[in-house]
């Protein structure tokens, strides 16, 4: 009796140990512990605890101790690296960043600090493996089973499995339900939430392995959602002033679809593969967006556009960061601009913001998309009109593999290690990149220079960051916690590289020619929530305020233009295409040109959702409307569909290198 309790006893422990880090990990991040989801995470973990007791017994007995320990220190290295990736990144890593990411062995000192200060709940991870090793070999029998009960084990373990899939098949079928997360959908956060992350790790490791894509259900959106109608100039008091536009200016104006000359019809006809044949029949009819009083203004201008790591809101002060205050509240202004964040973070937010299409869940978009055409990047666009193209980012330069990425976007690209010489800090100097740069173009008009900037990276202190060290004296006086201060203070960097910049394009006498475009990469995620409340001086609200932005549109001279329209970095491309005059096709991008007259949709990675009617919550599934009126249920859905579609198709470009199809069909 003794020796089955003892048997039994390591089952036990197994089971209670899975349970045990599953729930553990709600409650670190600040989840509940029980949900609706609880029986059906419950049933998963069992199961996987059967299946590890089940491996255990198939070894000789002196190996069973050893590999029951080993593990349990697999789960736990596995439970704590996806917490203080969490901790990081506010979300958690994919098996394919993890096949990738021996390049974070660069920040081994940020991972280390986080490791010492999340030093309590890693013991906690670790306990049931410590737990196993002090006592388990006294208490727990290990002892070699026989052939039946290799099979009991294997019998049970598949009801439990055939349960939960019942249970998964009896759920609702609606976005981010169990099901679709199961099946169609991916999304790390609400699939470790809603199917625990030992499921969540299996199902993207079964992806990895057999290519999946996601998949797509409900009725098409896109006609619905966007204007069958040519539209009108847009009304001066969603974007004012216009001055330079007399009224019959504008009746003089014809306008134009924003397309190239794609017969979808015959594409359809003659396609056999009928992945790609969908895709030509979604694209032909999606809605385009049309030219308007905005469109060429600045063509034949000099591009410099700039990615800034980590730049939010909270780094602009007009004392202290007095560039960026100026090109905030001089140039184009866009008060409701947002810089959602990705699964890759700064990877992804850079895909976002040139390329102009939604990232795919669980692998790098960016360094994927390097097998791809890209004719929409604008250093492709730009380069085939005779522009010179540049690219720089002050860190490691196959970071991301952006050595293969951002050649393939059609710039000769130099990072540190291929060409860009900067003093090699943590982080690197924004202000040096631009000084040993800019001299490589800028008298080679009409060029487009591209920028990935580092000065602005976590970790915020003074003790661990060369640029906040450095710049701190310029924020000593701010009424802020140090964390707050030394984030401040790596953008004073950001702010005297523009600053250096704007000297450089007068001193040229071309400031006035040269359009400056910058957005974020993410916001500063590296920043406690705590202190982010202190520098907006309000509890930021976390699904949607937190991710509000800037998006600089600024030259020398311009004219104040207010765009008020919610707005996002999925947007960047097509607005940046409108105004440079260049011909692209406004149904194979994501966003929209930000001046045209199509409906305002920003996009979340959890797939909520902003237009100006109001924003839906996708976790909360609440609706909260910006007019007043609730416009209903119907509404709602059907802007979940057309988000799914964007999510979907965007996924589908990637994959099938769709744009090379349309590359064809236009020669």
């Amino acid at each position: 009796m003794e020796n089955r309790w003892k048997i039994d006893g390591l089952l036990l422990y197994f089971i209670s140990s899975f349970i045990y880090l599953e729930g553990l990990l709600k409650f670190l991040i600040g989840e509940a512990i029980f949900s609706s989801n609880t029986v059906l995470i419950l049933l998963f973990t069992i199961l996987y605890a059967f299946l590890s007791f089940f491996i255990v017994n198939i070894f000789p007995k002196r190996y069973k101790f050893k590999l029951s320990v080993t593990i349990l220190i697999i789960l736990g290295i596995i439970f704590s690296s996806q917490f203080i990736y969490f901790r990081f990144f506010k979300t958690y890593y994919s098996i394919y960043s993890a096949k990738n990411g021996g390049q974070i062995v660069q920040f081994w000192q940020e991972i280390v600090l986080s490791l010492w200060h999340h030093l309590i709940p890693i013991i906690l991870i670790f306990l049931p493996a410590f737990i196993l090793i002090a006592f388990g070999k006294r208490v727990l029998s290990f002892r070699r089973l026989s052939f039946v009960a290799h099979v009991s084990i294997l019998s049970i373990a598949s009801v439990f499995y055939i349960i939960s899939i019942i249970f998964i098949h009896f759920s609702d079928r609606h976005l981010y339900s169990t099901f679709d997360l199961y099946y169609r959908n991916n999304d790390p956060n609400v699939s470790v939430a809603k199917l625990g992350l030992l499921t969540t790790m299996r199902l993207d490791l079964q992806r990895q392995l057999t290519n999946w894509s996601p998949t797509l259900s409900g009725p098409m959106s896109i006609e619905i959602y966007t204007k069958s109608d040519v539209p009108k100039q847009k009304d001066t008091e969603s974007i004012s002033p216009v001055d330079e536009y007399s009224t019959d200016e504008q009746e003089q104006i014809r306008y134009e679809p924003q397309i190239l000359k794609i017969d979808f019809d015959r594409l359809i006809q003659g396609e056999t593969n009928d992945e790609i044949k969908q895709m030509h029949q979604y694209f032909s009819h999606v809605q385009p967006t049309y030219t308007n009083a905005f469109t060429g203004k600045f063509s034949g201008y000099n591009l410099i556009f700039i990615t800034a790591e980590g730049f939010s809101p909270y780094a602009v002060h007009k004392d202290v960061t007095p560039t960026l205050y100026k090109f905030v509240h001089e140039g184009y202004q866009f008060p409701n601009f947002y810089t959602p964040i990705w699964g890759v973070s700064t990877s992804d937010g850079e895909y976002v913001a040139t390329v102009g299409l939604i990232p795919k869940s669980g692998v790098w978009s960016f360094y994927e998309s390097s097998k791809n055409e890209l004719p929409f990047a604008l250093g492709n666009q730009l380069k085939k009109r005779g522009y010179k193209t540049v690219a720089y980012h002050n860190h490691t330069y196959d970071y991301y593999r952006r050595d293969v990425s951002h050649p393939n976007m059609g710039y000769d690209y130099k990072g540190v290690g291929n060409g860009l010489k900067v003093k090699e800090t943590w982080p690197e100097s924004d202000l040096e990149m631009m000084q040993v740069t800019i001299p490589e173009y800028i008298d080679d008009e009409p060029f487009h220079a591209y920028y990935m900037t580092v000065s602005g990276h976590l970790r915020y202190s003074f003790t661990g960051n060369y640029i906040a060290y450095k710049n701190k004296k310029f924020v000593e006086h701010l009424p802020y916690s140090d964390e707050g201060k030394a984030y401040i203070a790596t953008q004073v960097e950001l702010d005297r590289a523009l600053e250096y910049l704007l000297r450089q394009l007068k001193e040229r006498g071309i400031a006035d020619r040269t359009l400056i475009a910058l957005s974020a990469d993410h916001y500063p995620y590296g920043l406690k929530k705590d202190t982010i409340d202190e520098l907006a001086g309000h509890e930021v609200e976390e699904n949607f305020e937190l991710y509000k932005n800037h998006f600089i549109l600024y030259t020398e001279g311009m004219d104040e233009v207010v765009v008020d329209e919610p707005a996002s970095s999925l947007d960047i491309i097509p607005t940046l295409s409108n105004l440079l005059g260049l011909p692209y096709d406004s149904r194979l991008l994501m966003g929209r040109d930000l001046f045209s007259e199509s409906e305002p949709l920003v996009i979340f990675q959890n797939r909520s959702f902003i237009t100006d009617q109001g924003r839906y919550n996708s976790i909360t599934n609440v609706f909260h409307s910006a007019t007043g009126k609730n416009p209903g249920e119907k509404y709602v859905k059907q802007i979940s569909n057309l988000v799914n579609e964007k999510f979907y198709y965007s996924a589908k470009i990637l994959e099938t290198d769709y744009y090379s199809f349309i590359s064809k069909a236009l020669e």
